[in-house]
């Protein structure tokens, strides 16, 4: 009896945040009549990677397995907060994840950081290498993320997707392949993860460096870095960058870009003033 009055309390659950997220929320186009507000299920079960039938099962409190992959898709397809995914972990009698797992939002204190490096580039990531914050001469480097549907602010995913990258970034195979060893460092303790198997699957179909380089199975820890742009407007930026983790929300990490000469010092304050006049423009080309 137990058991069933726990899997009763996880169906209505999943209903209760399926039922406050609207399709545009997700990136889904919400122009069709919809009966009920929120997220139909099957939605719910594409953004998961699971079959609708399952997802039904669940909402209906049948007894059938969930595993920590799932519940960790769940929790970001549902945009559950730090409380909603402990009570969901709970809920389906597993326990917590301990390896880091996509943050909340920033807290405030963490997006005023991020506002008050200006005009030096930052920003801040969560587990999945999701773009949750930036400032606006970040923007002005890569083109504002905002952009872009929530779904497709990841940078792996504008790495080898955004063509813009490819002629900022003054030697785009050579950083482009750093980044893919530190992204498949960062995901080692997460296999399996329908998330991180989905960008990884789109980025093998679209991109042959991508699938080329993915393959060689490279590892690489982040240290400082060296990094040069060509900026369509400002010429040649060169910047050391430096990440920090940010404890009160695991998974997160901060990155800035210290200029690393003179010249690029100099134009900050004209590449603050280009992230202003570009927000949610289209990507730099």
């Amino acid at each position: 009896m137990a058991d069933l009055e726990r899997r009763r309390a996880l169906a209505e659950f999943l209903r209760s945040r399926r039922a406050r997220i609207t399709p545009e929320d997700v990136g889904i186009p919400g122009g069709s009549r919809r009966r009920t507000p929120g997220l139909r299920r099957e939605e719910v079960a594409q953004l998961s990677g699971v079959s609708v039938t399952w997802y039904t099962w669940l909402e209906q409190a049948r007894d059938i397995t969930v595993s920590r992959q799932v519940l960790e898709s769940l929790s970001r397809a549902l945009q559950l907060n730090r409380d909603e995914r402990r009570h969901l972990y709970a809920l389906a009698d597993e326990p917590l994840l301990e390896y880091p797992c996509p943050a909340d939002a920033p807290t405030p204190a963490l997006q005023k950081l991020v506002d008050a490096l200006d005009p030096h580039p930052a920003y801040l990531s969560d587990a999945n290498w999701d773009l949750v914050a930036w400032n606006r001469s970040m923007a002005g480097l890569i083109g504002d993320p905002g952009r872009l549907p929530a779904a497709e602010r990841n940078l792996i995913r504008l790495t080898f997707s955004d063509p813009g990258m490819r002629t900022l970034m003054a030697d785009w195979a050579g950083q482009a392949q750093s980044l893919l060893a530190q992204f498949r460092a960062d995901s080692r303790q997460r296999i399996g993860d329908p998330y991180l198997d989905r960008i990884t699957g789109e980025l093998r179909e679209s991109s042959p460096e991508f699938r080329d380089w993915w393959d060689k199975h490279d590892i690489a820890e982040f240290h400082s870095t060296q990094r040069e742009f060509l900026h369509p407007e400002l010429g040649s930026l060169t910047f050391d960058y430096v990440m920090l983790e940010a404890l009160e929300s695991p998974g997160m990490k901060l990155f800035t870009s210290m200029p690393s000469d003179t010249a690029t010092t100099a134009k900050l304050p004209a590449l603050q003033e280009y992230g202003t006049r570009h927000s949610l423009a289209a990507p730099l080309a």
